[in-house]
């Protein structure tokens, strides 16, 4: 196993990897998104890449701190580079994300999660962690097929009409804008819904908050 990105360091304080960030390459393509990630000048990585065809790359080494999820925090926790193992998917962000790919991500999560004892309470996207400023994986992940099989968590019940803010401080979700933290919210557990606040996102989330203990 090789792992040809020079782009981490040290995991900051001692911290030991308890989330799972995964991400879109945002790339046309999966070499130009190998090209970038291995870049000493583009100062980002990445743990783990996967391409559309399912190929699994790794890129740094899991003990080490990658640089791919920049600002932002969940749980209260800043530094997630620190606290995660973060996995690219090759896809430019406009289409849906290929099975050979979902299939992969399916078989390399639970390694993952087993040798940092991680549960499915960890796995998150970049927009959960940074709400306003990414939107990756975006709407087309399926984080309900994921949690079907125990690798993430996903509420198939709504719960009470409760004020959203409250449940979304609960799931993880950090200090933002009401409309930022209403849009990464919605990416995950309500893609395609616009507009105001609902009843539906409140009682999603509320449903979500009593499932997300904390990590780490």
């Amino acid at each position: 196993m090789t792992h040809p990105s020079p782009n981490h360091g040290d995991r900051r304080g001692g911290a030991r990897p308890s989330l799972i960030v995964i991400h879109y390459t945002g790339m046309e393509d999966g070499p130009s998104a190998r090209a970038r990630l291995c870049d000493p000048e583009a100062e980002v990585s990445a743990h783990w890449l996967i391409h559309e065809d399912g190929e699994t790359e790794p890129l740094v080494p899991e003990d080490r701190r990658a640089w791919h999820a920049g600002a932002g925090a969940w749980q209260g926790q800043e530094d997630v580079n620190s606290r995660s193992i973060g996995i690219e998917l090759v896809n430019p962000g406009d289409r849906p994300f290929a099975a050979a790919q979902m299939d992969a991500l399916e078989a390399l999560l639970p390694a993952i999660m087993a040798r940092w004892q991680i549960g499915p309470e960890g796995v998150i996207g970049h927009s959960d962690m940074a709400p306003g400023r990414k939107i990756d994986p975006g709407p087309r992940f399926d984080w309900a097929r994921l949690a079907r099989q125990g690798l993430a968590l996903h509420p198939e019940n709504a719960g009470e009409d409760v004020a959203l803010a409250d449940s979304l401080t609960r799931i993880g979700y950090p200090e933002a804008d009401p409309e930022a933290r209403l849009a990464a919210f919605r990416l995950r557990f309500r893609p395609g819904a616009t507009g105001p606040e609902e009843e539906a996102d409140r009682r999603i989330a509320a449903a979500a908050a009593t499932v997300f203990h904390p990590v780490g």
